[in-house]
């Protein structure tokens, strides 16, 4: 019988890898295809390079101290929202726009990504 204050490993999976993975390596991602990408696919994954950023440093503000002021409060608001998965998907749907556009380089970086946000919406909907 498990106890209520030791959560299935999925649960516990599913909260770091929302915390402090999905985000780090989105953005490690969106760097590469503003570093190695061409003309318009830069675009959209600098986008989501800003945001992924954003959230990455909104997640570890408090250690810092830097957590007072209100763009701090601003985005902790928009990282708690919808359980926090608006923070990962939202910047991960702007990220989806350079699969599409042409002569995009390196496409492995696309299904590296799409694994990645099937991998968070699966555990998601297992934790649900």
């Amino acid at each position: 019988m498990e106890s209520l204050f030791q959560p299935p490993p999925e649960v516990a999976a599913f909260f770091f890898i929302k915390k402090f993975v999905y985000l780090e390596l989105l953005a490690l991602l969106a760097l590469i295809r503003v570093i190695v990408g061409r003309g318009i696919a830069r675009w959209p994954a600098l986008v989501t390079l800003i945001l992924a950023g954003g959230g990455v440093l909104t997640t570890f503000a408090p250690a810092y101290g830097w957590n007072e002021g209100p763009l701090y409060v601003t985005y902790a608001q928009f990282m708690a929202g919808g359980g926090g998965m608006a923070a990962l998907l939202v910047p991960s749907t702007v990220f989806l726009i350079c699969s599409i556009t042409p002569r995009a380089r390196w496409r492995v970086l696309d299904w590296v990504h799409l694994a990645m946000m099937l991998g968070i919406v699966a555990l998601w909907w297992w934790t649900s």
